[in-house]
């Protein structure tokens, strides 16, 4: 992705948050320049990857397969100063038919929750035992609701609804069309994009950047 996308992102994406009344910590607007001047006191914000995370999968097809988040409290799974935080609070935004592809997470369950805007669409699996997709059905929490679908059902939810997904449950989703960019709210354990993230196609998590033009903001994985 060039620099100069993921900065058009990122303004587009607090725009979004801005017209739906969702504030930002202060982190969120800070400047390369600011960070400069950011001591050790700081460090849970850089440690635990706090903060803006712009990606394509290394696809090189942003408006397919992409997702800008914004992470706004984690914790720490090796780290002792934040491993009591066993939490996560994530916002995502995804754009009509741009999909976060399929995967699962071995350690992370999460809540995926459409908080406004356009609706999401997610589909879910259960995981073969070497890793593929199951054709078993599926048991799924829904806003405390038990349901039991078949594989590869899709999930429509409307803004206020979620769907709970457990560690190995293989699972996708994108902005459902004709209803616009949803403003998705992600409530988990511990989140380590870094290893435990298993996609079903070889994709990688986080992109290469060409660099067009400074940044205006950094990606919580540019702190230093």
């Amino acid at each position: 992705m060039k620099r100069s996308q993921i900065n058009a992102l990122i303004e587009d994406a607090k725009k979004l948050l801005h017209q739906h009344h969702i504030q930002l910590p202060p982190f969120a607007y800070w400047s390369p320049a600011d960070w400069k001047k950011k001591g050790p006191e700081n460090n849970e914000i850089r440690q635990c990857r706090l903060g803006w995370d712009v990606t394509d999968f290394a696809s090189d097809r942003f408006d397919e397969i992409g997702l800008v988040v914004f992470t706004v409290r984690n914790g720490h799974r090796q780290i002792k100063d934040y491993s009591a935080k066993t939490y996560c609070e994530k916002i995502l935004i995804v754009r009509a038919n741009q999909r976060t592809p399929m995967h699962y997470h071995a350690f992370k369950m999460e809540d995926i929750i459409t908080r406004c805007a356009g609706n999401l669409v997610c589909q879910v699996y259960n995981k073969t035992p070497d890793g593929k997709l199951a054709e078993t059905p599926v048991e799924v929490s829904l806003d405390g609701v038990r349901h039991r679908v078949p594989a590869g059902h899709t999930f429509v939810l409307n803004p206020g609804e979620s769907v709970t997904l457990t560690p190995f449950m293989w699972h996708e989703f994108w902005a459902e069309a004709g209803t616009g960019t949803s403003v998705v709210g992600e409530v988990s354990k511990t989140n380590d994009d870094a290893t435990d993230n298993f996609f079903l196609a070889p994709l990688g998590r986080f992109p290469k950047i060409e660099e067009d033009e400074p940044p205006v903001h950094l990606l919580c994985t540019e702190y230093g």
